[in-house]
């Protein structure tokens, strides 16, 4: 039986079933002793929450935008690119969902170990290699027969393209991205162990007609010291980073010297235009203020003080009488 709690009705529902022999509480019991085994796969060992897996999966949007503002300026056609999906699996099974030959670039982001594989379906592949090459971006499959300058063009359109991944990762890890191999043969490319746990992000692609896959590749080596920064926990708590001794005084010496505009207010009144252009000296403009009202302080644009004006020596001056609370904008 479950932990959950019952109601006063299902409680005499249950005894009274009981009383009846509608159920027998022997048959109960056995139920309740049973262990209740869960299924593990250690070939499938789960390294990363559902927690992290929606963390990467926001972080790798934010890259397909970046790859689909980045392929649309290199090949100046269509382009759509977007996360179909992000799973956990040992790498032997990623190796295996791949096309026997494709196009397979393989970076490391230093500072942080292991490498990442990029992996291009040979249909986008060429796609992209006949746009840039100047044609329609019709799609011909022949990986095993790539000539020296089509691979040195693919591989320089992948390198800037995983430049991106920079951007992408910058809320999780300061990265840089070296190309350090490119193959066609997954069987010849061995980057972790087999059963090693691996997280592949898929990409739906569309170029002009084209459409494939593109596969990101991510050992766990690689994002385990990022594992603390994929919780939501991380991404929802206020920056409380505390400032260096040095910075903080640096601030208040720059605040305490800052220039500040103070205005006394004798008082508004409004008059008309025609007026404004005829006065002349000795005429007497009438205020909205009497002159034992205290004056209106202002601090750059917010009212901040009620004073009295006087005289210090030979210099006109004002005395702060109190600070006016909530004091706003003088459009207010």
């Amino acid at each position: 039986m479950s932990g959950e709690v019952l109601s006063q009705n299902e409680i005499d529902a249950l005894l009274s079933a009981i009383s009846t022999g509608e159920m027998d509480a022997e048959e109960l019991k056995k139920e309740e002793s049973e262990r209740k085994v869960k299924v593990y796969d250690f070939k499938r060992a789960l390294r990363f929450s559902k927690d992290h897996i929606r963390s990467l999966t926001r972080i790798h949007e934010n890259f397909a935008r970046l790859l689909t503002t980045y392929f649309s300026a290199q090949l100046r056609t269509y382009v759509q690119i977007s996360v179909a999906s992000t799973d956990q699996i040992p790498y032997e099974e990623f190796i295996r969902s791949i096309p026997k030959m494709t196009i397979l670039n393989v970076f490391e982001v230093p500072p942080l170990d292991g490498r990442i594989i990029f992996e291009i379906n040979p249909n986008i592949a060429y796609a992209m290699l006949d746009r840039v090459l100047g044609g329609q971006g019709s799609s011909i499959n022949k990986v095993e027969n790539l000539t020296e300058i089509e691979t040195r063009i693919m591989t320089q359109l992948f390198e800037r393209a995983v430049e991106n991944l920079r951007e992408a990762w910058s809320t999780i890890a300061d990265i840089e991205t070296e190309l350090t191999d490119f193959e066609v043969n997954p069987q010849f490319l061995q980057t972790v162990s087999p059963n090693e746990t691996v997280v592949v992000i898929s990409f739906n692609t569309v170029i002009g007609d084209t459409t494939g896959m593109i596969n990101i590749c991510i050992p766990h080596v690689v994002l385990e010291p990022m594992i603390p920064k994929l919780s939501v926990r991380y991404w929802m708590q206020p920056n409380t980073k505390p400032k260096n001794v040095e910075e903080t005084e640096f601030i208040k010496k720059r605040i305490n010297t800052t220039n500040l505009n103070v205005i006394a207010e004798l008082g508004k009144t409004t008059i008309s235009i025609n007026d404004l252009l005829n006065l002349d000296v000795g005429d007497v403009i009438v205020l909205d203020k009497n002159t034992d009202q205290p004056l209106d302080i202002k601090i750059g644009e917010s009212y901040k003080f009620n004073a009295q004006p006087g005289v210090v020596g030979k210099k006109i001056a004002i005395q702060i009488l109190d600070e006016l609370k909530g004091g706003g904008n003088s459009d207010e």
